[in-house]
């Protein structure tokens, strides 16, 4: 077993949004239904926020790293009139993720791998918490497209932070056939899933022949790729229809141990080995 691969499941703490931003199936005359603008509270929920910390032969990777723990101060300040709208943060002590390494005896140095599946608030918040890390990555479409966008991605949460990017090149895998291999050896892979961001990635992590997806926002819930139903936010709604096709059909794979959403309510944390 020394060659074998764990992966953590953490939940970060949660986030509050109107049920129109992780499921988009709701019969809603609002077209920003997923803002909560003109919505009840009473389609509010609350979604785990979740990163995955990956114990490989060939060092720590961190996939995602939640909220950061400013959010629990002034959290309009802190994220701005609309992300506030969209978003609220819940993040109890002791589930920011310095603090969840720190309780299993990582340091934040010991990180040789940072990567980003996208830059939404919930997923980069917390990156300044781990800024020591030896390697902090995104995909380059990602970064372009947070540049030119600085209503949806907020700027200073990598402000000072050394943020190096990926490219994706041609790959059997995903629905755009583009992919980063980490390690150079088929046992990370960082999979090209666009649609609810331009440079979004899904993270398969593989060893001998079985494989568990880590499939970022490509749907909110495993009911989102079992029904097909769409989030809210895309910027491409064939590539994220596409996207989430793709994620299905590695769902039903034999191969496949378990295939998760970043947000799913029944996915508890838990630890895989592969």
């Amino acid at each position: 077993m020394n060659d074998s691969i764990k992966i953590h499941v953490l939940h970060t703490g949660q986030v509050q949004t109107d049920i129109a931003l992780p499921f988009n199936n709701q019969p809603t005359i609002n077209p920003i239904a997923y803002t909560g603008i003109f919505r009840s509270k009473k389609y509010q929920n609350k979604l785990p926020v979740s990163a995955y910390l990956i114990e490989h032969p060939k060092g720590l990777v961190l996939v995602d790293t939640g909220w950061h723990t400013d959010v629990r101060g002034n959290q309009r300040k802190y994220m701005g009139k609309i992300h506030y709208q969209i978003n609220k943060a819940i993040l109890p002590e002791g589930q920011a993720i310095n603090e969840q390494l720190n309780s299993m005896g990582i340091k934040i140095s010991d990180l040789d791998y940072v990567i980003l599946s996208h830059l939404d608030i919930d997923h980069a918040s917390g990156i300044k918490l781990v800024k020591e890390a030896k390697h902090i990555l995104t995909s380059d479409i990602e970064w372009a497209a947070a540049k030119k966008s600085p209503v949806r991605y907020l700027q200073h949460m990598w402000e000072g932070v050394d943020v190096k990017t990926f490219q994706m090149t041609s790959s059997e895998y995903g629905p755009m056939e583009r992919s980063f291999d980490l390690f150079g050896d088929g046992s990370i892979i960082c999979v090209h899933t666009p649609g609810h961001s331009k440079g979004m990635t899904a993270t398969v992590v593989q060893r001998e022949g079985k494989f568990v997806l880590l499939a970022a926002d490509c749907g909110y819930a495993a009911k989102s790729w079992e029904n097909m139903i769409l989030q809210g936010v895309i910027v491409n709604k064939r590539e994220a229809i596409e996207s989430l096709q793709w994620v299905k059909e590695m769902a039903k794979d034999p191969r496949c141990i378990e295939a998760l959403a970043n947000h799913d309510t029944n996915v508890q944390p838990h630890t895989i080995i592969v």
